[in-house]
């Protein structure tokens, strides 16, 4: 049996949801079997829990009016689903001070993502993959009041956030600026999937991870509770009764209105990292995320992974990145995400990532 890879999300994912992209993806760290999901920190940045927050925000929609606060809700949903005790907390509201803020004076409520952290990576039996996305600040003053055990306990964090050029700042790093240089600035080994390119958010270059999905119409094939979790966090539903909710049926009309969304994606990238998958073209023509132990004779592996680099960040929070084909002398170890022909990589995408989906299962669901 393959080890697992144990695994610390942070993400800024809220109730309703913000961007249901980080409701989507973390299906991922419950279903796929090489992950030993650790624990949850629900990012949380105060002025987004405010309504109309996004109303001139493209990345968003159908949000006007809706207040909403950390990702609580989702997670309920998803332990109740799949039968777990992943522990999730959220972090600070506030943004940094500074990149040396251990955020000790933020409301304790917050800082419970900051502890535990620190109390699971104390516990953690080996090294864990830490994985950021949104503001990193939790990351950030985690290493800050205890360097020593994140530089033991931390294998690499995976940080979501900048763009391939310095002159875009992306929305991740304009979260908590100081958070970026915090982490960028340290001797913590920092994997760096640019969330942009020059151009924004929705461009496309060799190191950035956006991809778009056309549409959603591949959920109709999921488990039925997943399917209606997704339709929950998609349409941007409120109930109080949000677990007996993912215990009904999605409606014909749920997923009709599922069918016509399509979903900008930005995660793919780091959990086809930290779970050991490759994109791969099958013999027959057909593209899987497979576990890189299971590819065959006639199967091509795609480009998808990380090359050393350096990393210059700037006060902004923005970084620039140079390769260096090996780490050198004592610098901080940096590595940057290169998938080769971007719209290649979306095409493959575009089939591999709905099969996966498809795929999970959830075994001790009690129908």
């Amino acid at each position: 049996m393959q080890e697992k890879t144990s695994v610390i999300v942070v993400t800024d994912m809220y109730h309703p949801a913000q961007d249901p992209g980080d409701n989507f993806d973390i299906l991922t760290a419950y279903s796929l079997p090489e992950i030993d999901l650790l624990a949850v920190i629900l990012d949380v940045t105060e002025k987004f829990r405010s309504p109309y927050a996004n109303d001139n925000n493209p990345m968003f929609r159908d949000m006007r009016g809706l207040g909403r606060d950390p990702g609580i809700v989702p997670m309920s949903q998803l332990n109740y689903i799949y039968n777990r005790k992943v522990p999730f907390a959220p972090g600070p509201f506030a943004p940094m001070k500074r990149p040396d803020d251990t955020m000790e004076d933020t409301p304790a409520y917050g800082q419970g993502g900051i502890c535990l952290m620190l109390e699971t990576l104390r516990r953690a039996a080996g090294q864990v993959e830490v994985l950021s996305f949104g503001s990193a600040r939790t990351i950030a003053a985690a290493y800050n009041r205890e360097p020593d055990l994140m530089l033991e306990k931390v294998r690499r964090v995976h940080l979501s956030a900048g763009a391939s050029d310095p002159g875009f700042l992306e929305w991740n790093v304009l979260l908590d600026p100081n958070a970026i240089r915090c982490l960028l600035d340290s001797r913590l080994p920092v994997a760096l999937y640019p969330c942009a390119t020059g151009d924004g958010p929705f461009a496309y270059g060799r190191h950035n991870s956006f991809w778009l999905l056309p549409n959603l119409s591949f959920v109709r094939d999921m488990q039925p509770r997943l399917r209606r979790y997704l339709t929950f966090a998609f349409l941007h539903e409120s109930r109080m009764d949000f677990l007996r909710a993912v215990e009904e049926e999605a409606t014909s009309e749920q997923l009709a209105e599922l069918d016509g969304i399509s979903h900008n994606v930005w995660e793919t990238a780091i959990w086809a990292e930290v779970s050991g998958r490759a994109l791969v073209r099958r013999a027959d023509g057909s593209f899987r995320l497979l576990p890189r132990t299971l590819c065959m004779h006639g199967d091509t592996v795609l480009p998808g992974e990380l090359v050393p680099c350096t990393a210059i960040v700037y006060d902004n929070g923005a970084y620039e990145v140079k390769l260096n084909g090996k780490a050198r002398g004592s610098l901080p170890q940096r590595w940057l995400y290169e998938r080769g022909d971007p719209h290649e990589n979306e095409a493959a995408l575009r089939e591999a990532l709905p099969a996966l989906y498809r795929s999970f299962d959830i075994c001790s669901l009690k129908e």
